[in-house]
């Protein structure tokens, strides 16, 4: 990583926003996003002894991207009629994808999702990554094309490169230099990974804003 461009954005957007996350402004805008609410619904729907039932988690994980403001307005309808279509064999298949990476072997469970997925066209990195960053927010990363294009670019990380196909191996490369990025910047940035690459990509706007 870039740690003169990371400590850069940290300086301007502390300038900008006192407190970081805890800035009022910061806080108006988690609200915004259902920050709290999002956790809690994830939390709660993707416990382990929700997985007993297949059929429910596959319609949390719908309830989940319809109400979540990271996936796409384009993408909602496309899951939503996904769910409709899927035969039970296939909802067994998707809600024990998402138990494995939840609370088991993560790669596994992760390949399990993202066969099914891309049998639908489907294998998007939002819809694959939606529900563990609600779910555990402080370890997990949320994948949106775009902002991790841009940081991986931006703050030069090294021996990573963005692939549009999922592949755990690109998600778990990815998490552990957020995860080490995050640990270079103020305690005040370091409240999640969704908030924390929100900071990135907001830094990466700025800079690019102001003509630098």
């Amino acid at each position: 990583m870039n740690k003169a461009k990371l400590k850069e954005a940290e300086e301007r957007f502390i300038m900008r926003y006192p407190g970081g996350f805890s800035n009022p402004r910061m806080v108006e805008l988690a609200k915004k996003h259902k920050v709290e609410k999002m956790k809690n619904l994830a939390q709660d729907s993707f416990s382990i002894g929700q997985f007993e039932s297949a059929i429910n988690i596959v319609d949390f994980m719908d309830k989940v991207v319809s109400q979540s403001s990271l996936i796409s307005i384009f993408e909602k309808p496309k899951f939503r009629d996904l769910v409709k279509v899927m035969n039970e064999n296939e909802k067994e298949h998707l809600s024990h994808g998402l138990k494995e990476f939840l609370h088991g072997d993560q790669a596994f469970g992760f390949r399990l999702m993202t066969g099914l997925l891309q049998e639908y066209k489907l294998a998007k990195w939002p819809l694959l990554t939606v529900y563990p960053i609600y779910y555990r927010p402080s370890v997990e990363v949320f994948i949106k094309p775009t902002t991790a294009k841009g940081i991986i670019e931006y703050f030069e990380l090294i021996g990573i490169k963005y692939n549009s196909n999922p592949t755990f191996e690109f998600y778990q490369a990815y998490r552990e230099q957020i995860m080490q990025m995050k640990q270079e910047v103020d305690i005040s940035l370091q409240v999640d990974n969704a908030a924390f690459c929100g900071f990135l990509m907001m830094a990466m706007e700025n800079y690019a804003g102001a003509g630098m």
